[in-house]
């Protein structure tokens, strides 16, 4: 992703989320109820992944908590929601990209998968439309998502 870390920093991202950066999203998860409450939906959306995020077990937290991070990243222009009762992100409505919690889907691995919108298509006819998320995601497997992400927005 272009970024540089420190080693410290590369071993937090590689663990999940620091307490201050889970206490950070609760936060903004509590701000963006408030501001459901006042009629806004992409906030009451986001505020929904983001407590279904928190609910995961630790492994598949972590796994979503980066996933999120690496979106919302890569493709600001996308939003946030629940498909299918987990974290997803949409394009005018229509899901682009997902994470399925492997632990909750009571499966050996998490999937971060592409649906149909987004721009993915090869022309031989062949592209995967799923990754296995396993807890051992090396920084460059990270970095191919975030091109992935990138391409299905372009």
């Amino acid at each position: 992703m272009g970024t540089t870390s420190t080693p410290d920093e590369g071993a937090a991202a590689a663990e999940g989320f620091s307490e201050q950066e889970r206490a950070a999203m609760k936060q903004r998860a509590e701000e963006l109820r408030a501001q459901a409450d006042r009629g806004d939906k992409a906030a009451a959306d986001e505020a929904d992944v983001l407590a279904k995020i928190a609910e995961m077990p630790d492994e598949d937290r972590a796994l979503a908590e980066r996933v999120h991070h690496v979106v919302t990243t890569v493709a600001p222009e996308l939003s946030p929601k629940l498909y299918y009762g987990q974290p997803a992100y949409a394009r005018k409505k229509k899901v682009v990209c997902f994470f399925r919690s492997g632990r909750m889907d009571k499966e050996p691995y998490s999937t971060f998968g592409f649906s149909g919108e987004a721009n993915l298509d090869d022309p031989s006819g062949l592209w995967p439309s799923s990754y296995a998320l396993a807890d051992d995601v090396t920084e460059q497997a990270w970095e191919r998502l975030a091109a992935l992400v990138a391409q299905a927005v372009s």
